[in-house]
């Protein structure tokens, strides 16, 4: 029987889920490779998890029983799954999307931004989230409420880690998009076949194979993922950041472009994205904690770019920081895929933020609500505008 570890921290408790960034920043400080039953080995100081994140033999991402194309996979059966995807974010497709990004950004602000007084998260981070999400992939507008309730659910099964309604969730995804490529192949194949997304995954080929449904549905599931909750939460977080830090909300209002250095680095200080796993392939040291083959590890994101070791100050806003160390879209061979288009999203669609609106400020009588594992972020965010 293996020995039982001590429990150094829990995430589940009410301190952590009530303020994480200051739950995890403490956890750096006082014990930067922490175990716990629910998540493993919990690894904190930036150090730490770029050793993870570049070390594929010793840190698997093979973390699943089923199946999760690309994200689940080690090199070299990696590999060409990544070379599939990653046309899918290069600088031409980025440019084709570009105006139908602009274009819901601003019908959205156009249509929501003329009060004086909005809930960020459900009026505008929200909405924008899943209508992003339907167009880049083709999948009808009507599909948004079923996205939102998936999303949500499977938070709440992630924070419960519950298998069984986890397991469940995947496949209610996989009979949805199941349901999307039978509509394409009775519609039959054209000239058009790749005018979106969905339909040009359906094209692609795997060691001389075309791509099983089951794979193309593992994709667009960790697509859907990685956006819905991701980029509202960014979106929520960036503005209650500007509304916060008016000095910083002017200086954009006057040089919009500095958006594309500036996301990132409120990002980095409040990141979308909590935390991912990883298995340990061998016994290992990692921050003075012997980790034995098989078990689990957790990288905190939150922790990591807050390290003062790396960032100096790192609670102050700068523009004059090393971009290569900002862990927020990852590194090494599974870095986010879709940096590229997220990125171009929240210039876009904090750019319409700032021209439709004469000034974001908080409410002091009605404060914004923070999320809770495995969200960041805020739930809720209510903002005035004028």
């Amino acid at each position: 029987m293996p020995k039982q570890l001590q429990q150094d921290w829990d995430p589940r408790s009410a301190t952590t889920l009530r303020d994480q960034r200051a739950a995890y920043d403490e956890m750096r400080q006082r014990c930067p490779v922490a175990h716990s039953d629910y998540a493993g080995w919990s690894v904190f100081r930036h150090r730490d998890v770029t050793r993870v994140l570049l070390d594929n033999d010793t840190f698997s991402n093979r973390v699943s029983r089923h199946i999760s194309v690309p994200n689940g996979m080690d090199p070299p059966e990696h590999t060409p799954y990544r070379k599939i995807i990653e046309p899918y974010f290069n600088a031409e497709r980025m440019a084709e999307f570009e105006p139908i990004c602009r274009e819901i950004a601003e019908d959205l602000a156009g249509s929501t931004l003329q009060q004086d007084h909005i809930e960020l998260m459900a009026d505008f981070a929200q909405p924008f989230a899943l209508r992003i999400q339907c167009a880049f992939m083709g999948w009808p507008l009507k599909l948004q409420d079923n996205l939102l309730s998936w999303a949500s659910r499977n938070a709440e099964a992630t924070l419960a880690r519950d298998r069984a309604i986890l397991a469940a969730l995947a496949e209610e995804f996989d009979a949805l998009i199941a349901d999307l490529l039978h509509t394409r192949r009775r519609a039959g194949t054209s000239a058009d076949a790749d005018a979106d997304v969905t339909s040009a995954l359906m094209q692609e080929q795997i060691n001389g194979r075309p791509l099983s449904d089951q794979e193309i549905a593992s994709i667009l599931r960790n697509w859907t993922v990685g956006e819905v909750g991701t980029i509202a939460a960014s979106v929520g977080i960036l503005t209650q950041f500007l509304a916060a830090n008016p000095e910083v909300q002017q200086q954009l209002r006057d040089d919009p472009e500095l958006l594309w250095q500036a996301n990132d680095e409120i990002l980095r200080l409040h990141g979308p994205l909590v935390d991912n796993r990883r298995r340990a392939t061998c016994p290992v040291k990692l921050g003075g904690r012997q980790i034995e083959a098989g078990q689990r590890i957790t990288i905190n994101w939150l922790a990591a770019n807050r390290d003062p070791d790396i960032f100096a100050d790192p609670e102050r806003f700068s523009l004059e920081r090393d971009p290569s160390l900002n862990l927020l879209y990852g590194a090494g061979v599974h870095v986010c895929p879709g940096a590229p288009l997220a990125r171009m999203e929240l210039v876009i669609i904090m750019r319409s933020l700032l021209q439709h609106s004469s000034s974001l400020q908080l409410i002091a009588e009605q404060p914004a609500t923070l999320a809770t594992y495995p969200s960041s972020g805020y739930a809720s965010l209510p903002l005035r505008l004028r």
